[in-house]
């Protein structure tokens, strides 16, 4: 990736780092970086989106693994304390959930924001086999840092400087996950028996 010294490999390591610090704790805008990603990369190195995919899909991948083994030998102790786990009764339903609709359960997961960590922590609490958990998550990662490659290349194709891309980007991401927000606490209010 020499084309252009702004955006080099160090900064897909970075990427991927901060995707991953992301993972495990949920505090920095990790679809957002990937975005971000994606905006400078197709402005300054357009090869290098192949990167943004593999140092976004490989740090929401390897964050993921981390998370579910913690949840998975260090238990609800565990969870507890690192702050992964709030609400024991959503975990009850999503165990439920995870072992009628699996797959699709843990694809969605990645994508929805805000509920990455509650899946993990079900399947992880629950015992969910290691070995299929990396192979669905391998998917779910790679899905996952597409469609916020797909939002940044949005931001770039809209706007002509790459800055300008960043910040639609970043808007972009936040407005999808208030919109995801309000879905979600629409479809709670009205599962709740009154």
């Amino acid at each position: 990736m020499s084309g252009d010294t702004r955006f080099d490999v160090w900064y897909l390591f970075a990427l991927a780092g901060a995707v991953l610090l992301g993972a495990v704790l949920p505090v920095l805008p990790t679809g957002a970086a990937v975005s971000a990603g994606a905006v400078l990369a197709t402005h300054w190195n357009p090869i290098g989106l192949v990167g943004v995919l593999i140092a976004g899909a490989g740090g929401a991948y390897v964050g993921d693994l981390i998370v579910y083994a913690g949840c998975r030998f260090g238990g609800e102790r565990l969870a507890k304390r690192v702050g992964w786990l709030r609400d024991n009764a959503s975990l009850d339903a999503l165990r439920d959930r995870l072992a009628e609709h699996e797959i699709g359960v843990l694809l969605t997961s990645r994508l929805i924001p805000g509920g990455r960590v509650p899946v993990l922590l079900a399947a992880g609490l629950a015992g969910y086999r290691w070995e299929r958990f990396a192979l669905v998550d391998l998917t779910a990662s790679s899905l996952w840092a597409a469609v916020y490659m797909a939002i940044g290349l949005l931001g770039y194709v809209l706007f002509d400087e790459p800055w300008q891309g960043v910040v639609a980007a970043i808007v972009l991401v936040m407005l999808t996950t208030v919109v995801s927000s309000l879905v979600r606490r629409a479809r709670k209010k009205s599962s709740d028996p009154k």
